[in-house]
């Protein structure tokens, strides 16, 4: 019993030495090096429309922030990452022509 009491300790521990895993919800992630403006991905988003963590994560996404090297090419092919449901035909919005719903401009 006690060596689950210290296994419990321990992966708590750890939740909280590696913030950089995970985004909670009501907090908001920005990404700017994208040259069509940044893209600021919202932690209360998708959950409010029902999708949780698990649904992109690990599947989808590495749960490593910095591991998704979204590209042009992953747009066009629709095939990885937030393009696995926004492209035609997926549970979510296109990005076809909505560029502008994940792009902001200065």
């Amino acid at each position: 019993m006690k060596k689950i009491g210290i296994g419990i300790v321990f992966g708590m521990l750890l939740g909280f030495a590696f913030p950089g895993y995970a985004l909670p919800p009501g907090q908001k992630m920005e990404f700017t090096k994208s040259p069509m403006g940044k893209v600021v991905f919202d932690g209360n988003l998708h959950p409010s429309k029902g999708i949780m963590c698990d649904g992109c994560h690990p599947a989808v996404f590495e749960q490593k922030k910095g591991t998704a090297k979204i590209t042009m090419a992953n747009h066009e092919a629709g095939d990885k990452y937030c393009f696995v449901c926004h492209k035609e035909g997926g549970k979510a919005w296109p990005i076809k022509d909505n560029c502008n719903k994940c792009h902001i401009k200065p």
